[in-house]
């Protein structure tokens, strides 16, 4: 029944793809995928820094200004989905080598901007070439590796997911600080172009042209509604400085509604026997998969938000830190982050989901002491005396971001791999969106109280962890679930190729 289920639904092709031999290039063309995806994550925070030389340049008002940052984050995430699926239907290296070449050109134009229009009709262009670059990423991982090695390319991928994001206010300082003069700020985007182009030449010789892994439909229906739900969910968050929520409340309400239809349409496909954007049987039958797109979107609240709540602290409040020394001030974040990451790939197979809630216990133990030694320490030490607590939530980090991505993604087929990669991106696009709206917002709530920068950034620090602790609740569950069933953590491809649970799946 097994047989001919698979060969009734088309996952023959999918067999297949698993039987192919090791590409023997894999490991540098992850590489020239990492450098880009890099690149792209970089870009949701690394301009934070430069944005009041923007306005001052470019004689931009507030709101202008607000969209070169939220623009990209809104374009990002509505892409990563249908981005997902055209990879999976049209070919994986084929949309990432467009989608980069469209990165480059588009962070070009933004350098090169003459006015603040152009500049936010850029960063739209760009964050939408990244959110179709992003996705082909972790299913370009999913197609050439295989066993315990795919577990070393995740952490690997982990760790450009984690570093990229804490590191974009050090790189963005850097960046400004070399890049003297009053048009310095367009290094910013003028940095990727030959970042970026060397990783076109690259990703075209060494990218292996694997076999499609489904038929070129796309579900246009499905795709315009996720991308209505999603902007409606989006919209008042990247609007948040400017009083988008309480002004745009309601467009909640508008998203849930539609993401429900959106759900209940690709129900419906399935069941017809159609190709959905995004099966839902992802959530239902393939292990480990919902549980791993909540955990990852309640971290990425508090993760995504604190660091411009750090940047805040450090520039505007009284230590008046450069955009560079403030980078530097949370550098051992990014350090923990990007060792433990590595270090995570290579046992997510014997610990699995116990790593992460290892990881995230250290994160809110490493983070709670830099909040407390931030809070009550002598000002001027205060950042320094942090360092430490601040590598232990990176390494911390470094054992939630990777393993969750590999535990996520690892018994989800192929032929789905780039929707179900594009779908987990999204939860994360919405929960970073989430944190870098409601955080900062909360510092100058209290700031504006109490006229305490201490204080405001205490209070923005505990409403990150309480995220995080949910997220480590939701991990402590699906731990202890998987010692209950006592299911082996891994198949090697030939039993997943016959594993009961994808065949319930067709």
């Amino acid at each position: 029944m097994t047989t001919s289920g698979s060969a009734a639904d088309g996952r023959r092709p999918e067999s297949a793809e698993e039987a192919q031999e090791p590409d023997p290039r894999r490991w540098r063309a992850l590489w020239v995928t990492l450098v880009a995806g890099f690149m792209s994550l970089l870009d949701v925070t690394i301009v934070a820094v430069a944005l009041p030389t923007v306005q001052r340049e470019l004689h931009a008002s507030p709101a202008q200004v607000q969209w070169v940052v939220s623009g990209y984050a809104l374009t990002f995430a509505l892409a990563l989905v249908t981005a997902g699926r055209l990879g999976d239907a049209l070919g994986r290296r084929r949309i990432f080598l467009l989608a980069l070449s469209g990165f480059v050109l588009f962070s070009a134009a933004g350098g090169a901007a003459p006015n603040i229009t152009l500049l936010v009709v850029a960063r739209l262009a760009q964050g939408l070439a990244a959110g179709f670059m992003a996705p082909q990423n972790s299913a370009l991982i999913q197609q050439m590796f295989r066993g315990a090695e795919r577990g070393r390319a995740f952490g690997f991928f982990g760790a450009t997911v984690g570093v990229s994001s804490a590191a974009g206010p050090l790189t963005g300082g850097l960046i400004l600080a070399l890049a003297s003069g009053a048009q310095g700020w367009r290094w910013i985007f003028y940095v990727n172009v030959p970042i970026g182009v060397l990783a076109v030449l690259l990703g075209r010789h060494l990218l292996p042209h694997l076999r499609r892994s489904g038929r070129g439909h796309v579900d246009l229906p499905g795709v315009l509604l996720l991308g209505l739900g999603v902007l409606a969910l989006m919209f008042p968050l990247v609007q948040a400085e400017s009083g988008g929520i309480g002004r745009r409340w309601w467009l909640f309400l508008v998203g849930a509604a539609i993401l429900a239809v959106f759900v209940r349409w690709q129900y419906r496909l399935v069941a017809r026997g159609g190709q959905p954007l995004l099966d839902p049987r992802l959530f239902t039958t393939v292990r480990g998969y919902a549980v791993g797109a909540g955990v990852g979107t309640l971290y990425f609240i508090g993760f995504s938000g604190i660091w411009l709540v750090f940047a805040l602290f450090y520039q505007q409040g009284p230590l008046h830190f450069s955009p560079l020394r403030s980078g530097l001030a949370v550098t051992p974040f990014a350090l923990g982050s990007a060792s433990a990451a590595v270090v995570a790939g290579r046992l997510v197979d014997r610990f699995g989901r116990l790593l992460t809630v290892c990881g995230l216990t250290g994160v809110i133990a490493g983070l709670g002491g830099t909040a407390l030694l931030l809070r009550f320490a002598p000002l001027d030490s205060a950042p320094w005396l942090a360092a430490p607590a601040l590598f232990l939530g990176g390494i911390g980090s470094g054992f939630v971001v990777s393993p969750n991505i590999t535990m996520t993604l690892r018994d989800v087929p192929v032929r789905m791999a780039g929707a179900a990669g594009g779908a987990l991106q999204t939860g994360q696009r919405l929960g970073a969106a989430v944190g870098t709206a409601a955080l900062p917002g909360l510092f100058y709530l209290v700031l504006g109280r109490s006229h305490d920068y201490r204080g405001a950034l205490v209070t923005a620090m505990v409403t990150a962890l309480v995220g995080m602790t949910a997220s480590l609740a939701l991990a402590a569950y699906d731990w202890r679930g998987d010692r209950r069933k006592r299911e082996p953590r891994r198949k090697c491809p030939d039993e997943v190729a016959n594993d009961p649970v994808h065949s319930r799946q067709t």
